[in-house]
């Protein structure tokens, strides 16, 4: 995974927190649909709701295309989350844009690609989060299987999980991420949002998410 500016970084993580768009809660975790429990919970849709974050994350998605994935034809989103932040970049890049369902609809076409692009495009995906990294990769997988060049992945937020990491790197599939776990935290604590004996629980479940308690 490569990380972007610094600064980027850090502001992206203060306004995520700011607007709760990233929750933390070590007494009483959260749940995700994998089973895991977890101290955090992150939900990049609010972020569609502040229009100067809003902005800041197309602009900062926008220079990570421009920068790590030159010669771009397609931006497609990754179904749900990924979808309007992919189509905010394409407009901004003047690019086609299409979306990736999880699996092909059950009716009608059975598309899991929805839009119209020509098979051997250069092909960026844009996803909101990554955690273990299985959904984002499935829709890479996807638009390989379609006939596309799929170049690279752009995310909002990543937890930084071992297992993503190594999922991208066997994929072959390079992924840009304009905030992480890391920088979280550092604000977390500047900003007050949590106290040392909290962030211990924080580091320990990042260790090991799937048996943190």
């Amino acid at each position: 995974m490569i990380k972007t500016e610094e600064s980027t970084a850090e502001a992206i993580a203060s306004k995520l927190l700011e607007i709760k768009a990233i929750k933390l809660n070590v007494s009483t975790p959260f749940t995700w649909s994998s089973g895991w429990k977890s101290p955090i919970y992150c939900d990049n849709r609010l972020a569609l709701s502040y229009p100067e974050l809003r902005n800041i994350i197309k602009q900062s998605l926008t220079k990570v295309i421009r920068q790590y994935f030159p010669g771009t034809e397609v931006i497609a989103g990754v179904a749900t989350a990924g979808i309007p932040h992919g189509a905010l970049v394409a407009d901004l890049l003047h690019l086609p844009f299409v979306y990736v369902r999880s699996k092909p609809k059950d009716h009608g076409t059975g598309n899991q690609i929805e839009g119209k692009i020509d098979p051997g495009k250069k092909v960026v995906l844009i996803e909101d989060l990554v955690s273990t990294g299985g959904s984002s990769l499935k829709a890479a997988q996807a638009l390989r299987e379609a006939g596309f060049d799929v170049v690279g992945m752009a995310a909002i937020f990543s937890y930084g999980f071992d297992v993503a990491e190594k999922a991208f790197e066997q994929a072959g599939i390079k992924l840009v991420c304009l905030s992480d776990f890391s920088y979280l935290i550092l604000e977390a604590v500047y900003k007050n949002y949590v106290n040392e004996n909290q962030l211990d629980h924080l580091r320990n479940w990042r260790k090991d998410p799937a048996n943190w308690k």
